[in-house]
């Protein structure tokens, strides 16, 4: 039981403690798809510590800026459960962390995490901004074309941390559920919204009063509410 806001909660579906089961950095370099080069830092590579700054990791940097880094941005997630999925449904192996995310977890996927929570990361400390807006560079790195179709359509996306406090966070580190400030819209319902249901007003009114929530994710949601209107 955690003591959220003056009133115990139970945690829904969540771990009140994980674990960083690897932690990968890593540059934007050249890559050749399907006869094109492409600049991408997809493919990272496993440290067994970094620091984290309010930007990013050390050693780590994106080349999709629309999709990728600043400060809300700053960590990348993906529920280490989804890779059996995936190679299940495409039936071929899918290995993490082949997604471009800095880490994993156990029991962390969308539907059990929220816009807003806060958690402990090693030393240091991390909010939930928003869903990833996944590109098309996860179906060329794993060499299957309807793999981003699939995550769209599922939502099974993976998620962003901002940094709050700054810190070493090591492979092995803790992930420890601090603070849950709203459990009207988790990570797998706001993706619903953004790609899904998209002339939601009512909702997309309310997922717009979360204030934790990413401020490209606002700008777009508001351009969707004129859209509309």
């Amino acid at each position: 039981m955690l003591r959220l806001h003056g009133k115990n909660l139970k945690l829904k579906g969540i771990n009140e403690l994980a674990e960083i089961l690897y932690l990968h950095v890593g540059l934007p370099e050249a890559k050749h798809w399907n006869g094109k080069t492409e600049l991408s830092a997809i493919c990272k590579k496993s440290v067994s510590e970094a620091f984290l700054s309010k930007e990013t990791f050390s050693g780590d940097g994106v080349a999709a800026t629309e999709f990728h880094g600043g400060p809300d941005r700053a960590v990348c997630f993906y529920p280490i459960e989804h890779y059996s999925q995936w190679s299940r449904e495409f039936v071929r192996q899918i290995k993490a962390p082949t997604f471009g995310e800095n880490i994993s977890a156990q029991g962390m996927m969308e539907a059990n995490v929220y816009i807003g929570d806060i958690y402990r990361l090693g030393e240091a400390t991390v909010q939930v901004s928003q869903g990833r807006v996944p590109c098309s560079k996860i179906s060329k790195n794993n060499g299957v074309e309807d793999l981003l179709k699939r995550v769209v359509q599922t939502g099974y996306t993976g998620y962003f941390f901002r940094v709050l406090e700054e810190g070493v966070v090591r492979s092995g580190s803790p992930i420890k559920l601090l603070d849950r400030s709203q459990e009207n819209f988790s990570i797998l319902k706001a993706n619903e919204l953004f790609f899904h249901q998209r002339k939601n007003i009512l909702e997309i009114e309310q997922l717009l009063e979360v204030e934790a929530l990413a401020e490209v994710w606002k700008e777009n949601l508001q351009k969707l509410l004129k859209q509309n209107n």
